[in-house]
C-alpha cells in the first residue's frame, strides 16, 4: 500500500453514514474504493452523477460514465444523472457534506490555493472555488511536501488562494491536523516521524493535541 492510498484510506474515516461526498482530482479520487461498506455514501461528481461507485475493472469499463476529472467510474444502483448546471447548483446550495480536495499550499489559518502555480499555465479554477465555499466540510489531502522538496503547509499561501479559512482536515502521508477557530491542531502522527521532524518540514505554526495519537490506517 502506497502513501496516497493510506492518504485515502485516513480520509474515507471521516465520511458519515448518509454523507453526500465530492472528491476531486487526484488523491482524493482514490477513496471511492475505500469506502466503509457498512456505511451508505454517496459519492457526487461536478460533470453531472450522484451514486459514483468504485474504481471499474475492465470489464466494467464504460467511456460514458467518468467523473470531472475525465477518469471512468461505476454508477451504483439507484445512481442519478443530471446536468452540470443541476450539479453546481446542489453544490451552491449547500447540499455536499463533505468536499475531499488536493492542494497545491495550505495555510495555518485554513486559506487553500489549488488552482494555479504562478509562471505557469492556468487552465482555471474550475469546480475548486465552488466546493470549498458549499460544502459542509472541507477534507484536504495532499502530500506534506511538493515534489522539489518546498513546504506545502505554510504560514500563509503564496500562490493564488482558493478560499480563505476554509480547510476542517488536512491529511498527508506523515500527520493529521484538525483547523479550529482559526488554529491548527496537530492531531496524528506517524510511528515513523517525530514531532522535531515534522516540525522542520512544516513552516506552518500549529498546537500538538492533548491527544495527540498514532496516525494509523
Amino acid at each position: 500500500m502506497n502513501s496516497k492510498q493510506k492518504m485515502a484510506i485516513r480520509a474515507a474515516k471521516e465520511i458519515n453514514d448518509g454523507n453526500i461526498v465530492n472528491l476531486g482530482i487526484g488523491i482524493p479520487t482514490l477513496v471511492a474504493d475505500f469506502l466503509p461498506k457498512e456505511k451508505i455514501v454517496f459519492l457526487h461528481t461536478e460533470n453531472g452523477l450522484l451514486g459514483v461507485g468504485p474504481t471499474p475493472s475492465k470489464e466494467e469499463l464504460d467511456p460514458e460514465i467518468i467523473n470531472a476529472g475525465k477518469l471512468p467510474v461505476t454508477a451504483q444502483v439507484g445512481a442519478s444523472y443530471f446536468s452540470s448546471s443541476e450539479s453546481f447548483g446542489m453544490i451552491r446550495g449547500g447540499h455536499v457534506d463533505v468536499a475531499i480536495l488536493g492542494a497545491l499550499q495550505v495555510a495555518e489559518n485554513g486559506d487553500i490555493a489549488n488552482w494555479a502555480v504562478p509562471g505557469k499555465e492556468i487552465l482555471g479554477v474550475g469546480g475548486a472555488m465552488d466546493l470549498v465555499a458549499g460544502a459542509k466540510k472541507v477534507i484536504v489531502t495532499t502530500q506534506h511536501c511538493a515534489k522539489g522538496g518546498e513546504p506545502k503547509i505554510l504560514r500563509s499561501c503564496t500562490f493564488p488562494i482558493t478560499a480563505k479559512n476554509v480547510v476542517s482536515l488536512l491529511i498527508t502521508e506523515y500527520a493529521v491536523f484538525r483547523f479550529e477557530n482559526g488554529k491548527m491542531i496537530l492531531e496524528e502522527l506517524t510511528e515513523d516521524m517525530t514531532e522535531q521532524e515534522l516540525k522542520e518540514m512544516t513552516p506552518a505554526e500549529y498546537i500538538v493535541s492533548t491527544t495527540l495519537s498514532n496516525y494509523q490506517v
